[in-house]
């Protein structure tokens, strides 16, 4: 890692939903010693937020901003130069992410953020992995909820099963909460772009390496009812368990043949048949694009669920991992998942990079690949739950 940079950490989108929560938390949380800055297009946006942060931590008032807009590859460069480590909340991704993925992987910076779009990780891959590993760059896609419970989750569940055998973990997701706009901007892009999606997967299988002599394996999985918990699964299809095989294919603990499958776990039958029912509409409607825009307007990005609603949002992810003939529970759990807890997330994930003696890796590369059990212990801290069952 650089160590003759003025920053330790630069915010980048710091005045949005997200980055005002991720700012909050690195004004109580960061070391005194840690040495950060606000970064976004809106000074004066920046210079408010700046102000609300010194309310909480008066320290917070000396606190550096700098203009940057990623339409201006300059100024993001310039962003990328200061730092050791680039945190981003600017979304979605496939819009304005690359050119500061781009950027730290030039100048050897290490970076975070928040995607979920895999369309967005894939390309990313392809156009930057190898020069991130020339300058020892580390680029680390989604820490927040996407996929940091599901990553670390599958990590630990890992950890209490028998090394050298084959593994099969099964994930189970429950929450309640609420969404911002910028999420449902980005999921309604996502519905709209599967050709992406799926030429981008294409052009990452043809240039990633295979571990060799071992196998990994991250099937759709079928609708069932869960062992001993009444809940019925449905198979989620999201970034989360590409995230779980990609550690698993750069770590030999995960066994010489492991599994991953990863569902929505919900109590009633009928919720499970109208939630597909109403994801089955969205992504129709997201084939239109008429409707596609229509719909992303539905909710602006920068809205977001309030204090109140936050404070009673939730999420459980159980794992059932099997190995060597024993079977493990394990349970990662927390707060508000959208906002509260990807915000906790995304700043440890920041602030375990800056500061924290890790294996050495380059490249892009995941939460448990990078920082593992460092991390696991930053957010068990941090106050969210590890759990064997």
């Amino acid at each position: 890692m650089p160590t003759d940079r003025a920053y330790d950490l630069v915010l980048f989108g710091a005045s949005g939903f997200t980055g005002a929560l991720t700012a909050e938390y690195l004004a109580l949380n960061a070391p005194a010693t840690t040495k950060w800055a606000l970064a976004g297009r809106n000074p004066a946006k920046l210079e408010t937020l700046r102000n609300r942060l010194a309310e909480i931590n008066p320290a917070c008032a000396e606190l550096p901003v700098l203009t940057a807009d990623v339409a201006d590859s300059d100024s993001v460069r310039a962003v990328a130069e200061a730092a050791k480590v680039v945190i981003t909340t600017v979304g979605p991704w496939a819009v304005r992410g690359e050119p500061l993925v781009a950027a730290c992987a030039d100048m050897g910076t290490d970076y975070v953020d928040l995607t979920g779009e895999a369309d967005f990780v894939d390309r990313m891959y392809v156009a930057y992995h190898a020069r991130a590993v020339e300058t020892g760059a580390r680029i680390v896609h989604a820490c927040g909820f996407d996929s940091i419970p599901h990553d670390l989750g599958a990590f630990f569940t890992v950890k209490q099963l028998p090394e050298g055998v084959p593994i099969t973990v099964d994930g189970y997701v429950r929450a309640s909460a609420t969404f911002s706009g910028g999420t449902f901007t980005t999921a309604m892009l996502g519905f709209g772009n599967t050709r992406s999606m799926a030429r981008a997967a294409k052009e990452r299988a043809q240039v990633e390496a295979r571990p060799e002599k071992r196998r990994v394996r991250t099937p759709l999985g079928a609708p069932h009812r869960v062992r001993d918990s009444g809940l019925w699964a449905v198979p989620l299809p999201t970034v989360d368990p590409q995230i779980v095989g990609r550690s698993a294919k750069a770590l030999e603990r995960y066994g010489p043949d492991f599994t991953y499958r990863h569902f929505a776990a919900v109590k009633h039958l009928p919720t499970v048949i109208a939630g597909a029912a109403g994801f089955g509409a969205l992504f129709a409607a997201a084939q239109i694009p008429p409707l596609r825009t229509a719909l992303s307007n539905f909710r602006k990005p920068g809205d977001g669920p309030d204090a109140r609603k936050r404070a009673k949002s939730w999420f459980t992810v159980t794992f059932h991992g099997e190995g060597g003939g024993q079977r493990v529970r394990t349970e990662v759990s927390g707060g508000d998942p959208g906002y509260g807890e990807t915000s906790k997330m995304l700043a440890e994930s920041a602030l375990c990079l800056a500061h924290d003696d890790l294996p050495p890796t380059s490249g892009q590369v995941t939460t448990a690949t990078a920082m593992g059990d460092a991390l696991l212990a930053r957010l068990v801290a941090a106050g969210l739950r590890f759990t064997v069952l």
